[in-house]
């Protein structure tokens, strides 16, 4: 049972190993599984009856994807140019110019 749960949510949820792979540019990967992620809440929403919930769910969703693409784009940054974080602020002899 463990392994079907791993395998499932790898199946949905890992860019690595769903059909979604296929497509070669990881932006629109990504703003596809956005968009799926939006129509679940969605249908969540309507199951349930509230549109409250909706909403909720919606500004949670957006909150975690923001998140998670700030990170990414934080480490993409240091890891092609490294040089942009530089001093964060500081001058050559290490003070604030």
């Amino acid at each position: 049972m463990r392994q079907f749960v791993y395998d499932a949510w790898n199946g949905v949820m890992n860019a690595e190993t769903n059909p979604l792979r296929h497509i070669p540019d990881t932006n629109v990967r990504h703003m596809v599984l956005q968009v799926l992620a939006w129509m679940w809440c969605i249908v969540f929403s309507m199951y349930v009856g509230s549109f409250w919930v909706m909403g909720v769910s919606m500004i949670a969703h957006a909150i975690v994807l923001a998140a998670i693409v700030i990170t990414v784009a934080t480490f993409e940054t240091a890891r092609r140019n490294p040089q942009y974080f530089g001093g964060l602020g500081r001058g050559h002899g290490g003070e604030h110019e």
